[in-house]
């Protein structure tokens, strides 16, 4: 394999998740394009509320992990090499910062539409407009 081919991982990662790749994916695109919008509106991040979103990735982390172990064929106690134990922390570390970015967006846009920015268009749409 000299060549890395994007169709490749797609395969591979379809075969291994099934239809919960596209729930994944559609997520991840989600939760991205939430946070630039909400950061543009916001114009920066929030602390408190972004410290309050990295308690929550935590255990994003951690199911991360759990799914892991769930799609390959090998647990955590096969882990032999510095690799591996690679692996495993970049596993974690994507799921700490994607349960950070989804509770932090989550958390903005509640937050935002409480006030009066999205009653504005919550009231458009009701009118028909």
């Amino acid at each position: 394999m000299k060549d890395i081919d994007p169709l490749v991982f797609l395969a591979v990662f379809q075969e291994m998740l099934g239809p919960l790749l596209w729930v994944l994916l559609f997520l991840v695109l989600f939760a991205t394009f939430a946070f630039v919008v909400l950061l543009w509106r916001e114009r920066g991040l929030t602390a408190g509320r972004l410290v309050r979103a990295q308690v929550f990735g935590i255990p994003g982390g951690a199911l991360a992990l759990v799914l892991m172990a769930q799609v390959s064929s090998s647990g955590f106690t096969d882990a032999g090499g510095p690799a591996d134990w690679l692996l495993i922390a970049l596993v974690f570390g994507l799921g700490f910062i994607g349960a950070t970015i989804l509770v932090y967006v989550i958390g903005g846009w509640r937050q935002l539409c409480k006030g009066k920015a999205c009653k504005g268009v919550q009231t458009q749409a009701l009118r028909g407009n």
